[in-house]
């Protein structure tokens, strides 16, 4: 349940960045997600966003099974790259860049 929380607010952080470059083009996509388990998935476009991320079931059909989600976003504002790593498990979210406070 955290790591979908996580997920949404990742993916509101990223939805919600204002983009100088209305015309952008998706270069790159990739999704391998079935619906259950495991999955992985990440983009990149031509103004200079890159998504990536990561999830793994730890100790499956166990009582302490965990979903563990890990990824990056970087993007460009006012010409100055902003980039965050994250992971998200069953010790919280996790996020690390230049501009987060510490």
């Amino acid at each position: 349940m955290k790591s979908i929380i996580a997920f949404a607010l990742c993916l509101a952080v990223v939805s919600a960045l204002p983009t100088g470059d209305v015309d952008a083009e998706i270069l790159t996509y990739e999704n391998d997600n079935i619906g259950i388990g495991n999955y992985r998935y990440s983009f990149e476009t031509s103004d200079g966003k890159k998504v990536s991320e990561t999830s793994v079931v730890k100790n499956v059909g166990q009582e302490n099974q965990a979903q563990e989600v890990a990824g990056s976003f970087s993007y460009y504002e006012n010409g100055q790259l902003y980039s965050v790593n994250y992971v998200a498990d069953e010790n919280g979210f996790r996020a690390v860049g230049d501009h987060i406070p510490k």
